[in-house]
């Protein structure tokens, strides 16, 4: 949130009390008194840019959060910090080894400044907006196995036709904090567990059988799920433990009794090694890389049900055009990469 710098107060920093919300919030915000009022006086020398840096860490919680977010060092978000609170002449902050908390002051100064700051990002991001080209950063993270698959295509295609943006990626395996870490969008598998997210689905992250043509045509193609116990079948691997292969079929879910020599916590690496003839594996069945290698789908009845594959970004955030229009690329591209792949590996229809 940066915002254009006053010059700092002269002088000796003023001793810092741990009350006294009242006369934070007055010195820190004009009051329709007479010009020459004190606090009219102390709001025109207070540093704005210190301001929003409070903001922020208030929002997040954590002085590191909030220089991940500023892209600022660590040290420079405390000592802005600091330097408000001496501006002030308050406490804003109760700070532990173990985590921050507001003082009364600092949740008067917070209130009132906070949705100050979203207007005014607002503001700003709508009169760039006005420009026909779109320019600046998107910041996305998505689930590792997308590094792999369909991201790099659709990235080069829209960098392409919108040379002025710059996309940041973050790839991992763990459940980011949108608002905290600074993201514009993200792409996730699974419940949405977060209210404060706004969502548009792509499809359904369903699982099914594949093998090799190879591999098929040297151990040939299972025809029940009890023959399964008799091929080598590979393993996924997430925090929760290996993946069982508890299938969903024509007549409900059975537990198919299989072992294998391989496990992994990466579909995209299981997908290479069920292509180089390894053995069998549960794979996306809506696989949005849209490769097909040499992959056959057998047991096409039989799958592992999975939950909504979905583009999700903060319902409390202003979207710029850039981040919007690459939503919509996200989202069409995804959704087209999905549905041929279903259709590709849909069982046929006898």
């Amino acid at each position: 949130m940066g915002l254009p710098r006053v010059a700092a107060s002269a002088g000796t920093a003023r001793p810092i009390r741990a009350n006294g919300a009242r006369n934070a919030v007055e010195k820190a915000a004009p009051r329709s008194g007479g010009a020459g009022s004190t606090g009219n006086r102390l709001a025109a020398h207070v540093d704005r840019n210190r301001i929003a840096t409070f903001v922020k860490v208030a929002e997040t919680g954590s002085f590191t959060a909030a220089a991940a977010s500023l892209g600022l060092p660590k040290s420079s978000v405390s000592r802005s910090v600091a330097g408000l609170e001496a501006d002030l002449g308050v406490l804003l902050l109760q700070r532990t080894t173990r985590k921050l908390a507001l003082t009364d002051a600092g949740r008067s100064l917070f209130r009132r400044v906070q949705q100050a700051m979203i207007d005014l990002d607002q503001a700003v991001a709508e009169v760039s907006d006005a420009n026909d080209q779109l320019r600046g950063p998107i910041r996305l993270t998505a689930p590792t196995d997308f590094a792999e698959l369909a991201l790099p295509g659709i990235i080069a295609r829209f960098l392409e036709l919108h040379p002025c943006v710059h996309i940041e990626l973050s790839f991992t395996g763990r459940r980011v904090d949108l608002v905290e870490e600074g993201f514009d969008l993200a792409v996730r598998a699974g419940t949405l567990a977060d209210s404060t997210l706004m969502a548009r689905r792509i499809g359904d992250s369903d699982l099914g059988i594949f093998g090799s043509e190879s591999y098929v045509a040297k151990h040939g193609r299972p025809r029940s799920v009890a023959d399964l116990a008799r091929h080598n079948c590979l393993f996924m691997k997430s925090n929760a433990g290996i993946l069982p292969w508890r299938l969903d079929g024509p007549r409900g879910s059975v537990v198919a009794e299989v072992s294998g020599s391989l496990v992994a916590d990466n579909f995209g690496f299981l997908r290479r090694a069920v292509a180089a003839g390894i053995g069998l594996g549960l794979l996306p069945v809506g696989d949005l890389g849209g490769q097909s290698d040499d992959l056959v789908r057998v047991l096409p009845a039989y799958g592992l049900r999975g939950g909504a594959v979905q583009v999700v970004w903060p319902s409390s955030r202003y979207l710029p055009a850039r981040v919007a229009a690459f939503r919509e690329f996200l989202v069409d591209e995804l959704t087209r990469c999905h549905r041929t792949s279903r259709a590709r590996n849909a069982p046929e229809r006898g």
